[in-house]
């Protein structure tokens, strides 16, 4: 195994040498299994300066069953958590981390604190998704947050002071198990699934390590025969992830952002034969208001007489409308993406105008390509 080893090392850089912008295995697919794992806990932050959860309940409560482990009997009316803080404690265990090893944790307020500068966190263990303790937090924390406030009320906050980091803050306990070293095969599992690239990367390897070595399962996962000998998978493994491979070109794809405008086409969309008419019409209604002297007639006996009334409001609407000069072009068959914005942008149509300009080809059959809409 240790000379096949040594045979393919050779292989991979001769074939990676032959092959121009193509895209390593471990850039575009990751080995099943191996992963990180979440970690959260709950815990105290102690030694604020008046910046703690104050009377908050949950806080008073942990502060009571911390002391009460040390022997001391406390009732919760005489705690005042005022510098201290209940916080919540997240951590991300890489994988292959080993009892003894650290880890950066990160701790958020969960209560009342305005803020966990220069607090310290209390021992906390911290679980994963099986509920089992697999690292013990603990440290000073660094914040680089700070409040302020006046008397009269007005303050001033920079950044999140109710977050802080512990580098190095937890310890691990506990090994996550995995079948790195068990299992038969290797699992590779691509970034972007696509069929064409899975059965890119089985040639890749069948051609460094020999026929049947990889096979392609769906357009995510290649499964890779693995050595038997435990000893030879790490080797194996960074010779595997190594090999270069030219991957599939995309789908055509246009993807519109309508909150913010921005459009991005991929290279691969083509337009087939249409002509199209771009134009703006605009409507203008201008609102007036005309006053005149209202009269209020008055009849004494014979006499009638006209007296100045209460003025009158009459609506005085004008409404014009003004279309700009219809602007065509047309699309040849096999428009790349070049051309296709070159003439849009000629005629100078907008970013509202290149959505519609995209969706009516669609609609029409002359764009075939998906349109994605976040």
């Amino acid at each position: 195994m240790r000379h096949l080893i040594t045979i393919a090392l050779y292989s991979v850089i001769a074939f990676a040498s032959t092959v121009l912008q193509a895209e390593r295995i471990k850039d575009i697919s990751s080995l099943a299994g191996v992963r990180s794992n979440q970690l959260v806990g709950y815990g105290i932050v102690v030694g604020l300066a008046g910046s703690g959860d104050g009377g908050a309940g949950v806080t008073l409560q942990s502060m009571q069953s911390m002391v009460s482990r040390f022997g001391i009997v406390a009732d919760i009316g005489d705690l005042n958590a005022a510098n201290a803080a209940a916080v919540v404690v997240t951590a991300d265990l890489k994988p292959f981390m080993k009892p003894g090893q650290t880890i950066d944790i990160t701790v958020s307020t969960i209560a009342g604190a305005s803020s966990l500068k220069g607090g310290t966190l209390l021992m906390t263990p911290l679980l994963g998704a099986d509920g089992e303790t697999y690292a013990i937090a603990q440290g000073n924390l660094v914040v680089g947050g700070l409040g302020a406030s006046g008397q009269d009320g007005s303050s001033i906050t920079v950044n999140v002071p109710t977050v802080g980091r512990i580098p190095k803050g937890a310890t691990v306990e506990k090994l996550v198990p995995n079948t790195f070293l068990t299992a038969e095969n290797i699992i590779l599992n691509l970034h972007q699934g696509d069929f064409s690239t899975a059965n890119a990367v089985s040639d890749a390897v069948n051609n460094i390590f020999g026929p049947n070595i990889a096979i392609a399962l769906d357009a995510n996962s290649i499964k890779v025969t693995a050595p038997v000998d435990p000893s030879q998978r790490v080797s194996f493994v960074s010779l595997l992830e190594n090999i270069e491979v030219m991957p599939a070109e995309p789908p055509a794809r246009v993807i519109i952002n309508s909150r913010t405008g921005t459009i991005v086409i991929s290279g691969q969309v083509m337009v087939k034969p249409a002509a199209v008419s771009q134009g703006s019409l605009s409507v203008r209604v201008d609102e007036n208001t005309e006053t005149t002297q209202g009269t209020t007639v008055v009849s004494n006996g014979d006499q009638t007489v006209a007296l100045p009334g209460e003025p009158v409001s009459n609506p005085d609407s004008t409404v014009t409308t003004t279309e700009d000069i219809a602007k065509a072009f047309l699309f040849d068959d096999g428009v790349t993406l070049a051309s296709l914005v070159d003439t849009i942008n000629q005629v100078g149509a907008t970013t509202s105008d290149l959505v519609a300009i995209l969706e009516a080809l669609r609609e029409a059959g002359a764009l075939n390509a998906e349109l994605i809409i976040i």
